[in-house]
């Protein structure tokens, strides 16, 4: 996990909020077989795109409250953030192409 951050209650706004460039959250669960299916993924579009993009993984297990604020109701979900506000989301599982999809119109 080199260009994915580990986010928390006490870090997110900081990392993600605040962040100059676009930050793509991935919501996620231990207990998730299509979130670890997505991880690897996540992890890549980290790589690729660390000039253009920063990446994290928030566990709605043990980061709750951030979940429900963004109403996280299905794992995984990613949020790519832009000046603070949500501007894409991508919901389930998708293959790499399909999720770069669904978030480059918002970065």
């Amino acid at each position: 996990m080199s260009n994915v951050v580990e986010l928390t209650t006490e870090n997110f706004e900081e990392q993600v909020l605040k962040s100059p460039k676009p930050f793509l959250v991935d919501f996620w669960a231990g207990w998730c077989g299509p979130c670890r299916a997505v991880s690897p993924i996540v992890e890549e579009i980290a790589d690729e795109k660390a000039d253009k993009l920063s990446v994290g993984k928030l566990n709605i297990d043990e980061q709750g409250e951030i979940a429900q604020q963004y109403h996280v109701m299905s794992i995984p979900t990613l949020i790519l953030f832009k000046n603070g506000e949500a501007a894409a989301v991508s919901i389930g599982a998708a293959s790499k192409d399909e999720l770069l999809k669904r978030i480059e119109p918002g970065l």
